[in-house]
């Protein structure tokens, strides 16, 4: 149920719309589990979290799916911080969370389901419906984003 919350909130943004999504689609998933046909159960779950949150997202934010990375603003940054500014910026968990949050949805999604929920590059493939190699290219580009973002000074930071 944890997974399940965890990828409706950083899908949808706001906790409150992340508890009644994570909510409607574990009410799916107990309403349709005859339909589980054996294998993973989180993929499964996960995969209708997913659905749920895309739709919610399709009903309340037209504008969210389009939103793509752009190599021209968010590409080849200066990685040459010194240690000091690097430890401080990593420790600032409320900018990489809006770092995180500033990704489009599908790179977004890709990310957290690697990264913070552990999900093996197949199993994102199958939770969201697309290539593994795709999966692999909305990683690279959402971690790609965030450390241009995150490498830059706060002062030169386009707003999140």
């Amino acid at each position: 149920m944890d997974a399940a919350y965890n990828l409706a909130r950083w899908l949808i943004g706001n906790d409150r719309d992340a508890e009644d999504v994570s909510q409607e689609a574990l009410l799916r998933a107990l309403k349709f589990f005859s339909g589980f046909r054996g294998g993973d159960p989180k993929a499964w779950l996960l995969t209708i979290v997913r659905r749920s949150a895309w739709t919610w997202l399709r009903r309340n934010r037209h504008h969210d799916e389009a939103v793509e990375f752009n190599d021209e603003l968010h590409g080849g940054a200066d990685l040459s911080a010194n240690p000091e500014t690097a430890l401080l910026r990593a420790g600032d968990i409320e900018t990489v969370r809006r770092a995180i949050e500033s990704l489009p949805a599908a790179l977004r999604e890709a990310l957290v389901l690697r990264e913070l929920e552990g999900c093996a590059y197949k199993e994102i493939a199958d939770i969201s419906g697309v290539p593994i190699g795709t999966v692999m290219s909305r990683i690279s580009r959402a971690r790609r984003q965030l450390q241009t973002v995150l490498s830059s000074p706060p002062e030169q930071r386009a707003p999140l």
